[in-house]
């Protein structure tokens, strides 16, 4: 036992969020249905043994959450870094590992979460515990939360923030949803996420009169709803500008291998504005997707037999719609795109995010960011972003607390989050968790 604690007291900053992570991979917190305490019961562990104060907190004792804290020396406003326990669930068949088995192949760390979220939140827990057996004492508290069920319906976020607001209140956040990309030019772009889009799912509806098969119908729900999802699905959404996407698409114009952007700054107001997004989808999706809402059908429902013409049919549509956009706006305007009375636009039900403005760039905690990532090398350029996908920041943002995806992990390709043999590079873990060290004992002190 001595020497096992001999060896876990030499491990380095690297060594230990190698470990963590590996450790946390293992714990299978799928949602559903979630068992986050798992996790939670873990990080306890963890800290009680560094003699980090911590405690679990939740109204359901298989979903915990895990908040520890180390007090700060004066009244300055906490640094809060957060993180999700829960994983998407996994397909085993189409895994070439088991993706709970933290498995090490030629460089890479394999589980389900290794990308979203655990990696971040075995780094915060070996920077806490860094910080603490160095001896820290930092001038702002700094606040390690583990929150559960942010895949699906945000229920720990939420609870917190209702219940328990007090033991989580910062100045500031460093959550998911940030990330470097090296460009082909050389560049590293760090992306830091100050704003999100918004999940708003809606339901197709189309509704006709059964019948066989045998007798084509012109009130066929299949095909009314296959012309709402084509019509849909190849529209032209508004482009809307906010204050994030100006300073990102006038940043990234400034880096060599995007000055192509240059032309379109002027265009993306105004008449001209649809038509320079369709060319710059052309060339980059993912920018295309910051000008506008985006609409995916992903789900189709109709008909109990091949014979047989169903009475009704219906589409899921999953639309990340800008932060200043409204629902109601985005189902008139699903309607009049759809133009077929027979066919009905509703919301579904399910998670459902605020809208928020951006985080602000001028916190301590966003300019320590930017001095930090431009020391990374010559090439190194910072760009607020605006993320596609939803955090459970958005809770947090709404309180006022300023949250941002921290961008210490750099893009690996094409990102595995939520597919088949997720993965994180272990050079990418530890040069990110150093990353992170460095960020929090500049904003800490």
């Amino acid at each position: 036992m001595a020497a096992l604690c001999s060896c876990l007291c030499a491990e380095t900053l690297e060594e230990r969020a190698r470990r963590y992570l590996a450790d946390i991979l293992r714990l299978d917190s799928t949602n559903p249905p979630g068992n986050e305490s798992r996790v939670a019961r873990y990080l306890k562990k963890a800290a009680d043994a560094e003699g980090i104060p911590s405690e679990l907190l939740g109204a359901d004792a298989a979903r915990l959450n895990f908040v520890a804290r180390l007090q700060g020396t004066d009244t300055s406003p906490a640094l809060l870094l957060m993180a999700h326990s829960d994983v998407v669930p996994a397909d085993r068949t189409q895994w070439s590992v088991d993706p709970f088995s933290a498995e090490f192949r030629d460089g890479y760390l394999y589980g389900r979460g290794a990308q979203d979220d655990k990696s971040l939140l075995a780094a915060e827990l070996a920077v806490m515990v860094e910080m603490k057996r160095r001896g820290v004492k930092p001038r702002r508290t700094v606040i390690l939360l583990s929150e559960s069920d942010e895949e699906a319906g945000s229920t720990g976020i939420q609870w917190l923030v209702e219940n328990a607001y007090a033991k989580i209140e910062a100045e500031f956040a460093l959550n998911e949803g940030g990330y470097a990309l090296d460009s082909p030019g050389g560049a590293r772009i760090f992306h830091i996420q100050t704003s999100e889009k918004i999940p708003t799912r809606v339901t197709l509806t189309a509704k006709g009169t059964a019948g066989h098969g045998s007798l084509p119908r012109p009130d066929n729900p299949v095909v009314h709803l296959a012309r709402a999802v084509a019509r849909l699905a190849e529209a032209d959404q508004p482009v809307r500008m906010n204050t994030t996407t100006r300073r990102y698409f006038r940043e990234m114009s400034k880096i060599a291998d995007f000055r192509w952007l240059g032309p379109y700054l002027t265009r993306f107001d105004g008449s001209a504005a649809v038509g320079a997004a369709n060319e710059v989808r052309q060339r980059d999706p993912e920018l295309d997707a910051q000008l506008r809402t985006s609409v995916s059908p992903t789900m189709l429902t109709a008909g109990l037999k091949i014979n047989v013409i169903p009475n009704r049919a219906e589409a899921q549509v999953d639309v990340r719609r800008l932060p200043d956009e409204t629902r109601e706006e985005i189902v008139a305007r699903f309607r009049r795109i759809i133009n077929d009375p027979s066919v009905e636009v509703t919301p579904a039900s399910g998670q459902t995010m605020p809208a928020t403005e951006p985080s602000s760039l001028t916190t301590p905690l966003y300019q320590t960011m930017e001095r930090v990532f431009a020391q990374m090398g010559k090439g190194a350029v910072v760009v607020p972003y605006m993320s596609r996908g939803a955090t459970d920041g958005a809770f947090l943002r709404r309180k006022g607390m300023a949250v941002y995806g921290v961008p210490v992990f750099a893009r690996d390709g094409e990102s595995r989050a939520h597919g088949n043999d997720e993965r994180i590079a272990v050079t990418n873990l530890e040069a990110g968790t150093r990353l992170l060290m460095k960020i929090v004992d500049e904003v800490a002190r």
